[in-house]
């Protein structure tokens, strides 16, 4: 199993040496190598079984060191970029030819974050390179928030989780492109929107299923636990299934037509932003009980975090 610990200095010399570390974001937790390496880039991919079509994001640590591997940013990304980074913001960028097609998918862009992490922005400017980080899960399967989830899913194939605890927002940074400057979000995640249009003013949501992702985070089926899930769209649409042998995944209040004991709340404050915190280690561990066959969820208020927690459950059920 992958070692655990909180060595900086060992989690920089892996990935000098071209080896895959599980970093800690404020998000989820990645799994990371050499951005420029292109040896290493393709370690993730079939580390992850991750397939080739689907880009990776970049990270590192100042928007001065974006500008080596992007050929320009344009004033209203910048803008973007002096709010909320650090932060769960992921931004596109015409990329420079040191980048690796492959970490682009053969596309043009790539996209760029600085998470908010101490131990991870700590080394990350520790190096002299981005590091690609999808997160650290086999594809398609529920995104890791803590060191345990990484371990029980990739521990047997890296050598080294920099553990920094439980992730605080929970679900991935939301993607935001500029063609021509014009502004869109690409994928909803732990910005909200709304955050993003007292910057910008009115911004569209492009955040759409495909098979041919323009950005990372956007195929169908995605972020899914390995039983059968089901997604409603209000309680008043829940009718009791067959098979007894499931759970719901509720928002604050308890269906009154279904035992407490298989409900599940996200967020019994109310708060939508507790609901993304605690959504995918809700759901890996629903997925663990033998008991559970069936996880059946409600969305949850469509506004803030609410809308990323509402596409993350429609991915999970491969609804478009």
């Amino acid at each position: 199993m992958a070692e655990l610990g909180r060595d900086v200095a060992k989690a920089r010399s892996l990935l000098q040496q071209g080896k895959l570390v599980a970093i800690p974001t404020e998000t989820v937790y990645g799994l990371a190598g050499n951005g420029l390496n292109v040896d290493a880039v393709a370690s993730i991919f079939s580390t992850k079984k991750r397939p080739s079509f689907d880009p990776l994001i970049l990270h590192t640590n100042s928007l001065e060191k974006v500008r080596h591997f992007v050929k320009e940013i344009p004033a209203v990304a910048e803008k973007l970029a002096e709010k909320f980074w650090p932060g769960p913001l992921t931004i596109l960028f015409k990329k420079k030819s040191l980048i690796p097609d492959l970490v682009t998918s053969g596309l043009d862009t790539v996209a760029v974050r600085i998470p908010n992490h101490p131990l991870t922005l700590s080394l990350l400017e520790s190096i002299d390179f981005p590091v690609a980080a999808p997160s650290a899960n086999p594809f398609g399967y529920v995104s890791p928030t803590s060191p345990a989830h990484v371990q029980q899913q990739l521990g047997q194939d890296i050598p080294y989780i920099l553990d920094g605890g439980n992730c605080e927002v929970g679900v991935e940074s939301t993607i935001v492109s500029f063609e021509g400057d014009q502004p869109a979000v690409l994928r909803m995640g732990g910005l909200a929107i709304e955050a993003i249009e007292e910057v910008l003013g009115k911004i569209e949501v492009q955040a759409h299923s495909s098979s041919t992702p323009a950005a990372p985070g956007m195929l169908k089926s995605h972020y899914a636990p390995g039983k059968s899930f089901v997604l409603i769209d209000s309680a008043e649409a829940f009718t009791l299934p067959e098979n007894e042998q499931f759970a719901v995944l509720v928002f604050d209040e308890l269906l009154p037509q279904v035992p407490a004991e298989k409900q599940y709340k996200l967020a019994p404050g109310g708060d939508v932003r507790e609901a993304a915190k605690q959504l995918f280690g809700m759901m890996r561990m629903l997925d663990g009980k033998d008991e559970v066959e069936q996880i059946i969820a409600v969305k949850v208020p469509d506004v803030g975090l609410g809308r990323a927690v509402n596409d993350r459950l429609k991915r999970a059920a491969a609804i478009d």
